[in-house]
């Protein structure tokens, strides 16, 4: 038997044009799309995504200004992407998030289950 799987903590929006993040891991500097945004981690779509268990840094411009944060690599699929989940953010930072996602959630009927 498998074993339940956790609730999310968050939910998500998936984003069809999501912004630019601008990204760091150990392997060097990439850009790519945010593909689905959640107050916990992003889906950033990218052809070749950081490993999993890899710490990287990330930065995108969102309506309200810029949203700077560090992030642990939960899951990666080369050729898709990867899910990254939050691990550090200054609070004005999370402020500007959490105002673009409470305006997201009400108006997008898209958004991802938790």
């Amino acid at each position: 038997m498998l074993p339940a799987l956790k609730p999310r903590r968050y939910e998500r929006v998936g984003l069809r044009s999501g912004p630019f993040v601008a990204w760091q891991g150990s392997a060097g500097r990439s850009i790519s799309r945010v593909a689905t945004l959640g107050l916990g981690g992003l889906f950033i779509a990218a052809a070749e995504p950081a490993g999993i268990g890899e710490g990287i840094k990330m930065v995108f411009e969102i309506p309200g200004g810029e949203v700077r944060a560090r992030a642990m690599v939960r899951n990666s699929h080369p050729g898709t992407g990867m899910g990254v989940e939050f691990t550090s953010m200054k609070p004005e930072d999370r402020a500007r998030l959490h105002r673009l996602l409470s305006k997201l959630l009400t108006v997008l009927p898209d958004k991802q289950p938790n």
